[in-house]
């Protein structure tokens, strides 16, 4: 058995089970007519795999730390994850995996009003007649903002592959403020934030955010070479942190999956599967090596700055010129082609700074391409830009996702093994470079079923500290109690604390949660009341409330302290155009207020010191009673306002 064959097969725990899983899932692949070249993976010789090499540096085991808390004890981790075809933005407490908040983006909610009220359309979209433009999504990545290598507190994003928007969630409120959608692409997948500034180093924190588009298409797509595949494209933006302005973007060969950036502000990066630019599965899997492609940011921008730009359709945003065939001088070219096996999944980019690692999923090896080569290589000083390769090493079937635990392993999901591989870089390099010798598989864990994505605490950071990792898997199967044809997900949490992995606990979840991230929770400090002069209607005494009338314009100004509304009731007219504003003026933590009208469809919250408005037409006579819709005060059931509406 040759040494690559003993990397991929240590530290196997169950290999009947692997064995079912693998001929399974090739089965179904060989069924589809696909030949994806994963059997170099297979170990059928009953060799005794090598012994795995102990994690550098790794912290003393401990294989039965507890997840559940003492009740009344908190988290020291917030996640951060992405909540999938409900359109929102999950909050977790880890190590207890507990739901703690979910942040509405892209679709209505109505516990809080969101896709009701005004504030939350104008942030939403909405067509001509004050409906809402989209009213489905599918989020898949979040991603915050960064300083000095770390995560700052001050925002998150996520994106609706649907629709190309990318929302902005401010983390002091846990509230999404701005919702952009890109120009000219489909199937906004990937996000990351930069992490400082690719000139001007005093600028060590979060302005801008990669986005890569999926789906290629025509450029404009407005019906003209629709089978002309030749001349489809994708574009690759970057958006302005602060204003959510798409600032420019890159057109490019292929389509993007994932992004990535680094730690010095220099390079972006995007995983691509597809290359071939094909329509159907077949073609784009045909070829065996596809790509990892960056960007180089100051070079795009001063492209921009240059006017070496157009524009396409009826976008005013700048598109440079990202082709392979613009881009063949090195000192002057704004994008790199590294090759990487077929169809990548995931890029991630170490803790260390120095490398970004793809992952196969059709091969069964990881890439590891080192970001001072691939700078080498924008200077001039490297001849062929595949040199950047620093290892390219089989770990499983499947690989999809990276995460690192700050002490030199990463931990990559592999999707057809059920497995989690534990592996060594700096190993894998010295056996790419040709040390047989050097053992660079770890450890690795099965988990239950298909896992995707996988992060672990402060690992997209300077600052991983290989305490706690998660993983999500697409299948369930027989982990939870049956619901029907429509099993929930799991999100499995795993301490990697010591040199082994150990699973400690899993979560069923609502399908179908994508990407998350993991920090400590001291890196951020909500605050637990509203600033009353953030809102410009904000209602800052109950003498303010009551009825204005402008013809059938009608103002209708209330407040709420419990166990009251102000005004206690309030007289409308069929044909009434009413804009209702409410301000919530208790001051003490966790006393929200609801206000709900019956036949109206309206229902929405106001927190301490929040403000929000609806409107609404008067088409339906009588009495309706306003109540509130939150539990808030002992004469909560007493808490009502009433609209009385004459004929």
């Amino acid at each position: 058995m040759d040494e690559a064959k003993m990397n991929t097969a240590e530290a196997m725990p169950d290999p009947s089970r692997r064995k079912f899983l693998n001929t399974a899932a090739l089965a179904g692949l060989a069924g589809a007519g696909l030949s994806v070249g994963l059997s170099a993976c297979n170990n059928e010789s009953g060799s005794k795999p090598a012994a795995p090499a102990a994690a550098p540096a790794a912290a003393p085991a401990a294989a039965h730390r507890e997840p559940h808390l003492k009740p009344g004890e908190l988290d020291t981790y917030y996640g951060l994850w992405s909540g999938g075809h409900t359109g929102d933005f999950r909050v977790l407490g880890l190590p207890s995996g507990r739901e703690l908040h979910r942040v509405p983006c892209f679709n209505a909610d109505p516990l809080i009003g969101w896709g009701i009220t005004n504030e939350s359309k104008a942030v939403m979209g909405t067509k001509a007649d004050g409906s809402l433009k989209y009213t489905v999504a599918d989020t898949h990545h979040t991603h915050a903002s960064y300083k000095d290598g770390n995560y700052d507190g001050r925002y998150a994003w996520i994106n609706d592959k649907i629709n190309s928007r990318i929302a902005r969630i401010r983390l002091d409120y846990f509230i999404c403020d701005k919702i952009t959608e890109l120009p000219n692409v489909q199937g906004f997948h990937g996000i990351f934030p930069d992490k400082r500034d690719p000139v001007d180093p005093a600028i060590n924190y979060t302005t801008r955010v990669f986005c890569g588009a999926e789906f290629h298409t025509p450029l404009p797509n407005d019906g003209r070479d629709l089978d002309s595949l030749d001349k489809y494209r994708t574009l690759f933006s970057c958006v302005d942190a602060e204003s959510m302005e798409v600032r420019w973007q890159v057109l490019i060969d292929g389509n993007c999956d994932l992004v990535a950036t680094s730690f010095d502000g220099k390079l972006a990066a995007t995983n691509q599967y597809n290359t071939e630019g094909g329509a159907r599965y077949e073609d784009m899997m045909s070829a065996e090596r596809d790509a990892c492609l960056f960007f180089n940011i100051a070079r795009i921008e001063q492209a921009v700055k240059d006017g070496k730009f157009k524009t396409y359709g009826s976008s005013k945003v700048p598109v440079v010129d990202g082709t392979k065939a613009a881009n063949a001088d090195p000192k002057t070219a704004l994008t790199a082609y590294v090759t990487v096996p077929k169809n990548p999944h995931g890029v991630n980019a170490s803790p260390d700074g120095k490398y970004f690692i793809c992952a196969g999923k059709l091969s069964p090896t990881g890439t590891v391409i080192e970001l001072a080569k691939v700078l080498d290589w924008f200077d001039g000083k490297l001849d062929e830009l595949d040199k950047a390769i620093v290892a390219e090493v089989e770990i499983g079937l499947g690989p999809l996702h990276t995460a690192f635990d700050g002490r030199g392993n990463a931990y990559t999901t592999l999707f057809l093994d059920s497995q989690i591989v534990k592996w060594n870089v700096e190993a894998a390099i010295k056996f790419h470079a040709g040390d047989k010798n050097a053992q660079y598989v770890v450890d690795r864990l099965d988990v239950h079923y298909q896992p995707g994505h996988i992060n672990a605490s402060q690992s997209e950071t300077m600052f991983a500290d290989g305490q706690w990792l998660a993983v999500g898997c697409k299948f369930s199967k027989d982990r939870f109690l049956p619901v029907g044809p429509l099993h929930a997900e799991t999100e499995q949490l795993v301490d990697i604390s010591g040199e082994k992995m150990v699973l400690v606990a899993d979560h069923p979840v609502r399908p179908e949660p994508h990407d998350f991230i993991i920090f400590k929770r001291e890196l951020l400090q909500p605050k637990q009341v509203y600033d009353l002069n953030e809102f410009p209607l904000a209602v800052k005494d109950p003498k303010e409330a009551g009825v204005f009338r402008d013809g059938n314009k009608v103002t209708v100004k209330i407040t709420s302290m419990a166990p009251a509304f102000e005004p206690r009731e309030f007289r409308l007219k069929v044909g009434d155009e009413v804009t209702l504003i409410m301000t919530n003026l208790d001051k003490i933590e966790d006393l929200t207020h609801g206000f709900a009208i019956p036949k109206y469809n309206i229902n929405f919250i106001c927190n301490p010191q929040e403000t929000k408005s609806v409107t609404f037409k008067v088409d339906k006579p009588g009495i309706f009673w306003c109540y509130c819709t939150h539990f808030c005060h002992a004469l909560h059931l007493e808490m009502r306002s009433r609209m009385i509406v004459e004929a």
